[in-house]
């Protein structure tokens, strides 16, 4: 005998008969958790009704806490213990209707050896849709086989059906016909800046500033190094904690200055004095004096393109980032000088912002940056979350709406624009957006994403229509009122078909001058990408 203390591992316990598993990641944020509990509730109630009607039952694999009045998974630690009283065989489907931190349950789906289901609600109140699509984008990130599917409430035949199929068969697999791989590029002079630039960026190369990894559980938004210096980009790995320290010092006179610059260009902020719920003066000194800090950290380590976390590490610290986030990333925006006052930092120019740290958006936002500025096009670029969308008229229009801010040139200027407090629900200590309706044009929309231990990238085309004032409100209150949003109508790209090929919650997109522009934009960021190594991928109706 040795003495060693051998564990004990007991052995899994077995499936039954009939039955699917169901688990629920939530958000890492109890008041979120709270909130959103009762439209979980009714998606799992309406999904169990679903799944009797083909006739196998529901079988939770977590119970509703009492205590913290929710019965979602809220932590990495909770989702392992709940995956080890799951059967590993057993069919299961994980079922959001909200907002979601993946790595709740990554590593229980990474060894789940069953068929496994990812479920929304169609509904834009709560993000289900958006969970949904990141959580599927992580699980394409890690090479787990999974299927999705979707519903306002799964009395459709659609989601029926398609529920049937995988009860039956431990798959689903939805039309993606609308994506097709780059083929030979014709000679001319977008193809031939696609390249040139891309050879630029492999040989002078750029930097990355990432100010904390890892947001909100986006393990999909996590780009290796590996991955991406071969494209000529480097990350700069900052703290939030320097970007905090920078902030306080920055005097307040120049903080003041950013507040009357945005005055006098028209941006309206809609402030009270209460604040745990509106909008005040001292938050949004707060949010200018990040905006600074960033330029000047920015400028410090001579960064092309810089992120900010804020969820979760800032959100008990500062106001929100996003006010900031905006700013940097419009042609036009408040000057702000080194720390000695000598110089201008990055003047007449946006800094890239890719928001929420999701580096799939700042490699994007790089590329369009460049090709943007060369082509002589507003650079301005933001990611939305595919948020939700309906049918109006005889177009299905998407609502892309951004947790926060767009830069106001999507907005048609900051005299077009807003600012609202943030919800308290996500940002306990509050700060404003920079919000308004985008306007109508044309743009290019674009996703990088990790897929097979590569790198690929969708890109499409889309119009933005402008939608009469009474269905934009509805659509703002059938969501996130205080937040920008777009009315998106994709080229050749069904609702059902983005769902299911679309890898993230967010989508890049970048305004061009008209139809034929947006087109000769898409062609040398096609071209540039590929001369990078990037696999490049065309959706719906694209013209090269």
């Amino acid at each position: 005998m040795s003495g060693y203390v051998m564990p004990v591992v007991p052995p899994p316990p077995p499936a039954a008969p009939g039955t699917v598993y169901t688990v629920a990641s939530g958000d890492l944020r109890p008041s979120a958790n709270v909130t959103c509990w009762p439209a979980q509730r009714k998606l799992e109630a309406d999904l169990a009704a679903a799944v009797a009607a083909a006739g196998w039952r529901v079988q939770r694999g977590h119970e509703f806490d009492e205590a913290k009045g929710h019965g979602f998974i809220d932590s990495q630690r909770a989702g392992i213990e709940v995956f080890k009283r799951l059967p590993p065989e057993a069919p299961l489907i994980v079922v959001e209707a909200v907002w979601q931190y993946s790595h709740h349950v990554l590593a229980g789906l990474r060894s789940h050896r069953g068929p496994i289901l990812v479920v929304a609600n169609w509904s834009g109140r709560f993000p289900g849709l958006v969970g949904l699509l990141n959580l599927t984008a992580s699980l394409t990130k890690m090479g787990v086989r999974h299927s999705a599917l979707w519903s306002v409430d799964f009395t459709d035949e659609w989601a029926r059906n398609g529920l049937k199929t995988w009860l039956k068969t431990g798959e689903l697999i939805h039309d993606q016909s609308h994506v097709r791989d780059l083929p030979a590029l014709p000679p001319g002079p977008e193809v031939e800046l696609g390249r040139a630039l891309a050879a630029q960026l492999l040989r002078e190369k750029a930097i990355i500033g990432v100010f904390d990894e890892g947001c909100m559980g986006m393990y999909n938004a996590i780009f290796d190094d590996e991955l991406i210096n071969p494209l000529g980009i480097y990350k700069e790995r900052l703290s939030q904690s320097a970007l905090v320290a920078e902030m306080n010092r920055v005097p307040d006179g120049e903080a003041l200055a950013v507040r009357r610059w945005l005055d006098d260009a028209g941006l309206v902020f809609h402030t009270g004095t209460d604040e745990a719920t509106e909008l005040t003066d001292a938050q949004l000194l707060s949010q200018f004096k990040m905006y600074i800090a960033a330029l000047r950290i920015a400028d410090d380590f001579g960064l092309d393109a810089v992120g900010i976390q804020y969820q979760q590490g800032l959100k008990d610290v500062v106001p929100a980032s996003d006010l900031a986030e905006g700013l940097l990333n419009n042609v036009q925006r408040p000057p702000v000088t080194s720390r000695d006052g000598t110089r201008e930092l990055y003047p007449g120019a946006p800094l890239p912002h890719f928001n929420e740290v999701d580096e799939g958006v700042a490699v994007d936002s790089l590329v369009t940056n460049r090709i943007w500025t060369a082509m002589g096009f507003d650079p301005a670029t933001t990611l939305h979350d595919i948020r939700w969308g309906e049918q109006y008229g005889d177009q299905f229009v998407w609502v892309f709406e951004i947790s926060g801010s767009v830069p106001a040139s999507h907005n048609g200027g900051y005299h077009k624009s807003y600012s609202m407090r943030q919800p308290p629900m996500y940002f306990p200590l509050g700060g404003g957006t920079l919000s308004g309706v985008s306007k109508p044009g044309e743009i290019v929309w674009s996703r990088v994403f990790i897929m097979d231990g590569s790198l690929h990238v969708d890109l499409g085309r889309a119009t933005v229509v402008d939608l009469p004032p009474e269905e934009t409100r509805r659509r703002l209150d059938s969501t996130t009122p205080q937040w920008p949003i777009m009315h998106a109508v994709l080229h050749g790209v069904s609702r059902d078909q983005m769902m299911a090929r679309h890898k993230a919650n967010h989508v890049n997109v970048a305004y061009a001058p008209d139809a034929e522009a947006a087109d000769r934009a898409l062609l040398a960021k096609a071209a540039m990408f590929a001369e990078l190594g990037v696999h490049v991928h065309l959706c719906g109706e694209v013209k090269l």
